[in-house]
């Protein structure tokens, strides 16, 4: 019997070391706790990880460090990326073909699907029925990270998805480069980069931070961190359903519940 076609469209696949570091500290960060669980180890699957490998084997070895047995698949829908990346293969790091239907072996469900900057080269109409196909996939508390960021990382947003549903969304810059929080609008994820207009939640919510980043220029005074972790704090007493703190916002990242910006 023919083997079945990876679901999905070879992308350009563009990437540079440590572009998803951003994400990744979030992984081991807040969302840690879902590989710690006591069971057995958990499979984290990078999906798309384009032209080179690296950031699935940073990827590897930053979970590692959280919990020694997490094994991490890199699955590419091109054979020719598949197969450059077998000579990286060690124990608990591994590369296979495929797409959103997530294959794996045994019968394996992934604790957590990271897909980056891959859904940003599909049509909007797609994202749905994508998001749907990956999260079937999940184990039970599994965990589906849709997200995109430019060329050096230095700002990344991702949409946080569980069997349910999408839960939040994440933005992470570097403050550092900072102008104004809205200024990563070009990097939301596909399902909400064109919907960033008047009338959209997501343009509302920029446009609160804008005007909190704004209003907190005095903390400038202290540095970026302290007028950015003002900013948040404003946003949470107007009643934005923030899901993160200061801990998180020091490093220039700010969760939001997915209900205050979905389309």
């Amino acid at each position: 019997m023919a083997s079945r076609r990876p679901v999905g469209n070879i992308t350009r696949g563009t990437t540079n070391p440590n572009r998803l570091r951003r994400v990744d500290r979030w992984l081991v960060g807040p969302q840690g706790f879902r590989l710690r669980r006591p069971v057995d180890p958990p499979v984290v699957v990078d999906l798309g990880y384009g032209a080179s490998p690296v950031t699935t084997v940073e990827l590897f070895d930053r979970l590692r460090k959280l919990r020694p047995d997490t094994r991490v698949v890199g699955v590419e829908i091109d054979p020719a990326r598949v197969l450059a990346a077998k000579t990286l293969e060690r124990e608990g790091l591994s590369f296979r073909l495929g797409g959103f239907e997530v294959p794996l072996d045994g019968g394996l469900r992934p604790t957590v699907v990271r897909a980056f900057n891959v859904l940003r080269q599909y049509d909007e109409s797609e994202v749905a029925a994508t998001w749907q196909t990956m999260c079937l996939r999940l184990a039970t508390g599994g965990l589906l990270v849709d997200g995109t960021c430019d060329e050096l990382g230095r700002r990344s947003t991702w949409v946080a998805l569980d069997a349910i549903g999408p839960l939040s969304l994440s933005l992470s810059m570097r403050l550092a480069d900072l102008s104004r929080p809205s200024d990563i609008a070009e990097r939301l994820p596909k399902v909400l980069i064109h919907r960033n207009v008047r009338g959209e939640q997501i343009h509302a919510y920029l446009t609160a931070l804008d005007d909190a980043w704004a209003r907190q220029a005095p903390h400038a005074a202290y540095g970026v961190r302290q007028r950015f972790m003002a900013c948040a704090g404003a946003m949470r007493e107007q009643g934005w359903p923030l899901l993160d703190g200061p801990s998180r916002w020091r490093l220039g990242e700010i969760t939001v519940a997915w209900s205050a910006v979905r389309p």
